[in-house]
């Protein structure tokens, strides 16, 4: 299915198999579903890895993957009540695109059918770029693009890293925003790096920003892009 196909979709509390679909599935996060999800419930970032995700190593892979810890007995999703999501307005991409998935070839599909999604044999109409627009998915395509610029070269080629330091480091930024503003704002960072002042203070106050600053920090580190600039001072010296 292409962006102007039109499908047939609605959920809520009249559809028999409302909020089945938030059990027993594997929800991988994004950093900026991390970022979405821990505003949402007001918690810092780590307490949130803590409390709601599983991370799993990957051989030969540098970023781990982060995954939505479901209810031990029930399998449910631990956002979900008898009467829906309780962090709709955050929820991750996956819960947004249901009941579409993205195809490699930037086409759609469904991810399920009417035997288990009664809300595909609902009248309501959706075109697929509209309802991408509707359910808030072009913010989260944006970010997945920025993160996949990490990812992607980092499955392109093997990085010899086997310094510990580089992994924590690396999900530290990306997943852990509020370990990384201590880290810009504690450390000898703003010494070595030059930002602009108008930069600096939306750091100080913006997780969108300091995610995109991340992402370049990860880059600048990882792969010598020259998405920072180092201060003149902290140059090492010519003899």
């Amino acid at each position: 299915m292409d962006a102007e196909h039109v499908f047939h979709f609605d959920c809520g509390p009249h559809v028999p198999c409302f909020t089945q679909c938030c059990q027993d599935v594997t929800i991988v996060l994004t950093p900026y579903d991390v970022l979405r999800l821990k505003n949402a419930l007001e918690i810092p970032s780590g307490e949130f890895l803590d409390a709601y995700t599983v991370i799993i190593p990957r051989e030969n892979r540098l970023i781990p993957m982060v995954v939505l810890k479901m209810n031990e007995e029930t399998k449910q999703c631990p956002f979900v009540t008898q009467n829906g999501c309780t962090v709709y307005a955050d929820r991750p991409w996956p819960c947004r695109m249901y009941p579409l998935d993205m195809n490699d070839d930037g086409t759609f599909s469904l991810i399920t059918d009417s035997s288990r999604c009664k809300g595909l044999t609902e009248n309501r109409s959706h075109r697929i770029s509209g309802w991408l627009i509707e359910q808030g998915v072009p913010i989260y395509d944006e970010m997945n693009h920025l993160f996949s610029q990490v990812t992607a070269p980092l499955q392109a080629q093997e990085l010899d890293i086997d310094n510990p330091k580089i992994y924590k480091m690396t999900f530290m930024a990306l997943y852990n925003l509020d370990t990384f503003r201590r880290f810009v704002f504690e450390s000898s960072f703003l010494d070595r790096f030059d930002l602009a002042p108008p930069l600096i203070e939306k750091l100080k106050r913006s997780d969108l920003e300091l995610l995109q600053f991340a992402f370049d920090w990860v880059k600048f580190g990882l792969f010598g892009q020259k998405t920072l600039q180092v201060k003149e001072s902290a140059l090492p010296k010519a003899d």
